[in-house]
Order: C-alpha cells, then structure tokens, then sequence
C-alpha cells in the first residue's frame, strides 16, 4: 500500500512542479542541493565506523555508509511541497527553489537506493548496464504513451468538462504499472514517477481534469495517512539507553550541520542572502519517504542486518521531521519580509524578467481578447510568464423553501462544479486551443462567491500567487452594432474594489474585439498597432512599463503618443515609427519643461533603449485643452487596435480640462472613460491600468 502511495504523491508532485522554472534554475537549485549533499555524504562516511560497532551491525560497512548517506542528505520533496503550500509561499522565488532542490536532492538519495538495492542482487556488469537502459526506456515510452492519449481524450467529447473516471483510471493504470514493472525490476519508481507527471501535458481537460480530482484525494487522504504510516513505523522505546540516545542525536546533529553547513555555503557562491540562505537550509532539512526506504530495503534484503541500527534511524528520521516542521513554520512567520507579497512595479521591472499576471473573466465574451493579451504580454519569446485565468461566478442568494432534499427538483441540486455552466466549457476550449498552439500553458481556477465579497477572493490570491498585475473585464460588453451595453452592475462593484483593495496593478479592460487578442488563436500572423497614451504621471509609467513587454512581441507594433501642454507658437514634433527595421531614428526629447521628473526619467531611458533602435515609435501631441486632447484621440481612433492607458489621478491638469464634464465611470480615469464612451467611434480596444498605491487599501468602497 505505501508503495503505491509513493507512486501517486510522486507522481502528483511532477504534475504540479513548474518544470520550465526547474529547468531556468537547474543550476542555482543544482549547486544548493550538491552542497548540502556532499557535506552530508562526507559527515556518513566519517560516523559509519562508530554507528556499525555501536549497533552491532554486520555486513558491509560499504552498504552502511550508503544508507547512512541517504539519511543524512535526502531532502523528502513531498514534505517540503506540502510545507510550502501550507505556509504560502510555494509561488515565491525561495519556495519554488526550496522544492526544485529538494526534487534533486531526492534524485541523488534515490540514486544511491539504487546502488543499494542492485549490490544485493548478483547480476554481471552487462546486465545491469542492460537494466538501467530498460529502465529509461520504460519512462520514455510511458511519457510518449501519456501524450498520445492525453491528446486523444482532450479531442474526444469537446463538450464535458472534465474526463470520466473511465478516462482517469486509464492514465493512472498505464502509471502503476509502469510503475511496478521499474518495481519488479528492482529500480525505486519515484524518480520515474515524478519524471512521467513533470512532462504529462499540461493543456486540455485530461491534465486539468487530473490535477483536481487528484490534488484533493491526495492532499487530503493520501499524504496524511503516508505521513502517518511513517510515523508509526518508529519505535522511540528503543532509546532506553545512553548509547542509543548518544547514535540518535549526532545523527540529528550530523544531518542539521550537513545541510545547513552545505546549503549556506552553496549560497554564499550563489550570492544568496543569508537569511535566505538559512531557511532554505532549514528546509533542506525535511526527511521522508526515501529514508524509511533504504531503511526497509536494507533489513529486508539483509544488507543491513542490525535491528537496532533500523529502529535507531526510523527513530532520528521521525524525530528529525518532528523537529523541523514547527521551526520552519515559526522562521516563515518570523520572516514574512522577506516571504511576504512584495509587489515590484512594471516601472521598475525588467521586461526580460518573469511576468505573473492574473486575468479575470465573468463568461466566454472576453476569454478570446483576454487570452492574446496573456500572450503579447509575454513580449519575447524567451521571457517566462506565468498566467492564471479566473473565472469568477456569481453565487445566487438561496431562497428559503420547505422541500426536502429529495423532493427538489434536479436543477436546484448543485454543487460547485457544477457552477457556471456551459461557460466553462467554451472557456477551457479557447484554453485548450491557445495551449496547444502556442505551448503556453494558462493555469485555471474558478471562484463561487456572491458579488460583495468576490474581490476578497481575487485580491487573496493574487497575493498568493505573488501575481504583479490583475487584469479585469469591464463591465459593459460590445454589441453587435458596436455600440457597449451595460452588465451586472455587480461585476462593476467588483472592479472598484479590487482597484481599492488589491496590492498590486490592476488594469480594466474594455474589450472591443481586440484583433491583437485572437492573434495567437487565430494563427494569423498579421501586424497589430497598439498605442500608450502617455499624460504624465504613475498610473502612466506603469502603463509604460507594461507596454515594453508588449513591444518586444514580434507581432506587436508599439507606438508612445505623449500629450504636452501646448505653449505659444507650440507645433506637434515627434517620430512616428511604423515599420519595425534596422533602421535608427534619432530626435530629442521636447524642450518644454516637463511637469515631473519622474516622467522624464522614465521617458527618456525609454526613448534610448526603444525608440532609437527603431523597436518603438514615438510621438508628441501638443495641446492647449481637454478639447483638443478629445479632438486628437478622436483622429487616432481607427489607427490603433488596441490604447493603453494610465487610469490618472483625480487633480486638476490642463491636458484634459473638461474631458469629465459627463463622465460615467471614474474607475477608468477621465481618458479611460472617454475612450469607453458609447457615444466615441473607436475600434481598438482600451486597457486602462492603475499603479499599486497603499493609500488605495482603505476600508470605503469605491
């Protein structure tokens, strides 16, 4: 039963491993585990001698040093996952190191159960070599089998949801006996296991569908039942004695100054902070399943034939974890600095750096244009990006009636998969497709919950997911004639308060069948003209610094039209760049004296990274008032696909005097409701983004 407990934890592991980062960090999270490995390793072979006289062991002293090794070096991943997850901080840059060190510092000790377990058994030097071929081969045609069956359950039935338990017992019977075929053939399964889940397809109803019904069961019952079942398997009676106790303590000991001796100076190479570098050392410190493995499979198959050896280290492992799960929880808790949520602003941001975004839908209207701004947002091809799409349903108020249960009728018993309806079905199917043409994979999740507290639950976890932008939909939707029709005046209560609230950029977007949207879907390769309004400001430079990303997308020409103060004898000057080529434009900035510096700083690094080499134009309209800001807009409104724009604050500036004379949504700003406006012919559709500012975290709603 543990066996096949290991196999679907290891397996689920993989599935929710972010393989890309693993790989993007193999060689910081290589170097943390090599060095907590290696002092521990080296600490097993010194104490070996002392524990095989102490414990009255016989046989190899060899055999002993390795089991010894993993003890003292492995790292249990499940442990240090479930931890992580606990404890939220699985999404920041420490958690996703700590587990991606732990996986490969489980690889090492499962390579050295290998070692263990193949010396036992007499096979010749040809043999072996055969078997470990065997061995990848059985994973690479599991992993092969596992797409071509993904792909033809996510092909089949386009209308459910989820597969059919039919369908999930397929998949996890081509596991388990994949499983105990490396099994039998006397190779440990977890690594392959963790291999197999790691490179499952993530996009489609099948990965979906698995990592529902699978994080639940397992979170749930599997892990805390495994958990147990370890923990009865150690008899702490048997340290009854000053030796024994003296043999469980410098184990702790040995393994404590191990890692943590390993992992710190791991990170001061890799240049990692020391109070980082400490709790991932603590972290490294979490033992688990592969230590009462090599355990069990050493007195089973006589390699280790001490019984008091057995129970002393089943004992030290326990004890270990025991140890280290409070004083982990207590260094996060004390730490939330450095692991709380730590918005950076696009301002400041890089946009080759990791883009986490979380993008809001109420039904299938706006997935289209949502899911191609996931996709321009990403810019280049080599920038990771990490994507949630949150489907947000409205929780009707429960009436009160005097049936029971079995006399309701069959569409008043629901549960909450079952919300939403056939709007989920079109959204995964946009997903699926967008995931299967550009292999980027958007990470859903839905949300029940009545309207006055469904901001709650999109600014909760965005800050969980260290998210550095929400993208909302606006609340009214374009008709066939074009012309915005008004929704749920629920869905704009929402948008107001998550602008209040969140603690990171929100933007709100006003979807005009945005043709830049259903690029990637589509598969055109047609060029899309975006425009960033530029009036000054914070809400402005972080527009500015979204709009890098979406210059840096081969598909995307990005155009900065700056407004000015019109002075006497004032002319618009500006470059206006349309065609992205080798080409360097040079012109300098206007002379008239800018209102803040933060805008010129900004706007000048801007100018000479992207505007010169030609990947950005630039332009500069000058005006006197609000009306000829609306004059000029108006000119630009069948230019540009889509217009991005900082939503500004509510003083006074000559740039848009008069412009909220009839304005009918503040949240946009006076521009982002003028561009909203049903009465403004425009085409493009308008992304209106705000900076996080504290000040907006106040208890009043909007």
């Amino acid at each position: 039963m543990a066996l096949y407990a290991r196999i679907i934890i290891m397996f689920l592991i993989g599935l929710e491993t972010d393989f890309p980062y693993l790989l993007r960090k193999l060689r910081i999270a290589g170097t943390i585990a090599c060095g907590s490995c290696f002092i521990c390793t080296v600490f097993a072979a010194a104490v070996t001698s002392f524990i095989f006289t102490e414990t009255g062991a016989h046989g190899s002293h060899f055999i002993m040093a390795l089991t010894l090794s993993i003890i003292l070096s492995n790292t249990a991943s499940p442990f240090v996952t479930r931890l992580a997850h606990d404890l939220k901080f699985a999404n920041t840059d420490i958690g996703r190191l700590a587990i991606s060190s732990s996986l490969i510092s489980d690889a090492y000790a499962v390579l050295l159960l290998i070692i263990i377990t193949r010396n036992k058994q007499e096979y010749g030097f040809k043999n072996s070599i055969f078997l470990g071929i065997l061995y990848f081969v059985v994973i690479i045609v599991v992993i092969v089998v596992n797409r071509h069956v993904a792909n033809w359950l996510n092909r089949r039935n386009r209308s459910q949801k989820y597969l059919k338990n039919t369908e999930i017992f397929i998949l996890l019977a081509i596991l388990f006996v994949a499983a105990t075929t490396l099994e039998t053939l006397g190779f440990s399964s977890i690594i392959a296991c963790f291999l197999i889940g790691a490179l499952f397809p993530r996009g489609g109803k099948t990965g979906r569908t698995l990592l529902i019904k699978l994080s639940y069961s397992v979170h749930n019952f599997v892990l805390p039942i495994y958990f147990g079942y370890s923990g009865f398997k150690s008899d702490l009676t048997h340290i009854n004695s000053l030796t024994n106790f003296s043999i469980v303590a410098i184990i702790i000991l040995l393994s404590i100054g191990g890692k943590v001796t390993g992992t710190l100076a791991a990170c001061f190479h890799l240049k990692i902070p020391l109070n980082e570098g400490v709790l991932l050392a603590f972290l490294m410190n979490l033992k688990g399943h592969v230590d009462l493995l090599a355990l069990t499979i050493g007195v089973e198959n006589k390699a280790v034939s001490s019984q008091v050896f057995y129970n002393l280290m089943m004992a030290a492992v326990v004890i270990n974890s025991l140890i280290w799960g409070p004083v982990i929880a207590y260094m996060v808790r004390r730490e939330s600095d450095i692991l709380g949520y730590k918005h950076v602003a696009f301002e400041f941001q890089s946009p080759e750096s990791e883009l986490k975004l979380l993008a809001c839908v109420h039904g299938p209207r706006p997935v289209a244009t949502m899911i191609g701004l996931i996709a321009t947002c990403k810019g280049s091809d080599n920038v990771a990006i990490t994507p949630y799409l949150m489907h947000l349903i409205e929780l009707p108020e429960k009436t009160k009636t005097t049936l029971l249960y079995h006399q309701k009728e069959e569409d008043e018993l629901s549960d909450d998969d079952n919300y939403g309806g056939n709007d989920v079905v079109e959204i995964n199917e946009a997903v699926d497709i967008f995931a299967a043409e550009t292999g980027v994979v958007i990470h859903q999740l839905k949300i029940v919950s009545p309207f006055a507290s469904m901001y709650d639950d999109v600014c909760e976890f965005a800050e969980d997911a260290r998210a550095s932008i929400i993208i909302l939909p606006f609340h009214k939707h374009q008709r066939i004639d074009g012309k915005l029709e008004s929704g749920k005046e629920g869905i704009r209560a929402t948008n107001q308060k998550v602008l209040r609230h969140a603690k990171c950029s929100v933007a709100i977007l006003v979807d005009r069948g945005l043709t830049a949207g259903t690029l990637h879907v589509s598969g055109s390769g047609m060029l899309q003209h975006v425009a960033m309004l530029f009036f000054g400001g914070p809400d402005d430079r972080e527009a500015l610094g979204l709009s890098k990303r979406l210059g840096m997308h081969h598909h995307v020409n990005l155009t900065v039209i700056r407004f000015l103060e019109k002075s006497e004898g004032g002319e618009n000057i500006g470059v206006n760049i349309t065609q992205k080529d080798e080409d360097v434009f040079m012109m300098a900035i206007s002379n008239h004296e800018l209102q803040n510096d933060a805008d010129n700083m900004v706007l000048t690094d801007f100018f000479n990274r992207y505007v010169t080499s030609g990947e950005v134009g630039y332009v500069e309209k000058h005006v006197a008032h609000g009306g000829e800001t609306a004059s000029a807009l108006r000119d630009m409104a069948d230019m540009y696909s889509m217009f991005i724009v900082g939503k500004g604050n509510k003083g006074h500036s000559t740039l848009t005097t008069g412009m909220s004379d009839w304005e009918e949504c503040p949240e946009l700003g006076k521009v982002g409701d003028f561009l909203a406006s049903s009465d403004f012919e425009l085409s493009g559709s308008v992304l209106v983004i705000q900076q996080h500012r504290p000040s907006n975290n106040g208890d009043d709603d909007l």
